[in-house]
């Protein structure tokens, strides 16, 4: 097995269990209450993110790794796990907000109001490029801020709602 297929099948590993975690949390959160708002857009999210890991299965399975960039990209791992350790059960990949409950405001929320989007913004270009896939970093980048100007503009009109 070569170093670029066990990173490739630990991200895949890593998203499906995300997957279900976000699940379950997401049923936990409507059933207390909570609501779900811009699932219009959610189907495209899934899509964009499955189709940057399926390609970089095809592109990516047997090119070398930059030691550098997995570097990198272990560190937003760490990060990634501090956002969902931050959120707790509150943690998914929709958007449900749950009227009555303060926002979160502790780790790395104290700093950025989207860590998560950060993060992932940078997974997108950065593991493609450890990979030596710098044109398909700059595609799924593109895509993916197409996608989170939605997004975020949805998320944060929710939470305003909120407040």
């Amino acid at each position: 097995m070569t170093l670029a297929v066990a990173v490739l099948a630990l991200v895949t590993l890593q998203r499906v269990a995300e997957l279900f975690l976000a699940r379950r949390n997401s049923a936990r959160l409507l059933a207390r209450g909570g609501v779900e708002v811009g699932a219009g857009h959610y189907p495209f999210i899934v899509s964009l993110h499955a189709a940057w890991l399926i390609g970089l299965w095809i592109m990516a399975w047997d090119r070398p790794v930059a030691p550098l960039w997995m570097s990198l990209f272990l560190l937003l791992q760490l990060l990634r796990i501090w956002v969902i350790a931050t959120l707790g059960d509150r943690w998914t990949t929709r958007i449900i907000v749950l009227p009555g409950a303060p926002l979160v405001r502790r780790g790395p929320y104290r700093v950025l109001s989207h860590p998560n989007y950060a993060v992932v913004v940078a997974e997108i270009a950065v593991l493609p490029i450890a990979f030596g896939l710098p044109a398909y970093a700059l595609i799924f980048s593109a895509l993916n801020a197409a996608v989170l100007w939605v997004r975020i503009r949805a998320e944060n009109r929710a939470l305003a709602s909120l407040t």
